[in-house]
């Protein structure tokens, strides 16, 4: 769960279809499908069909709904993952966080509850931990 190292490969190597530059801020509710980055600032939802990767100078105040989120940035919202959320070195987030697989780099500032949705459909589908700090 915790990770002592670099940005994960995909962070530089994942396909991009829609890129938020760091001079540019978003208010509002953000639908895209593919691969969205975000250098920029956007306050308000996102609701991505596929993946998010959130650069270290951004700020996210809204709730972020997407496969995959991939955050060196802040984040002031709640986080729904169909996948994996990775937090990288540089990361904060303020929020709670329902999601498949959780990687929390050394460094990396989370504040909210976790609920890791289980792989085996036999088992109760969702086990739930609460209150994590890390710093």
């Amino acid at each position: 769960m915790f990770n002592k190292g670099n940005k994960s490969e995909i962070l530089n190597n994942e396909k991009v279809d829609t890129l938020i530059g760091p001079n540019t801020n978003i208010e509002g509710t953000l639908r895209a499908e593919g691969t969205l980055r975000i250098n920029g600032n956007v306050t308000g939802e996102l609701i991505i069909t596929g993946n998010v990767i959130i650069g270290d100078s951004s700020t996210i105040n809204g709730n972020i709904k997407a496969e995959n989120v991939y955050i060196s940035g802040t984040v002031n919202g709640n986080i729904s993952a169909a996948g994996q959320l990775q937090m990288t070195s540089t990361a904060k987030v303020i929020g709670d966080v329902d999601v498949k697989n959780i990687i929390i780099d050394e460094g990396a500032v989370f504040n909210g509850h976790c609920k890791a949705i289980a792989n085996d459909n036999s088992l109760n589908k969702e086990k739930t931990k609460e209150k994590i700090s890390v710093a």
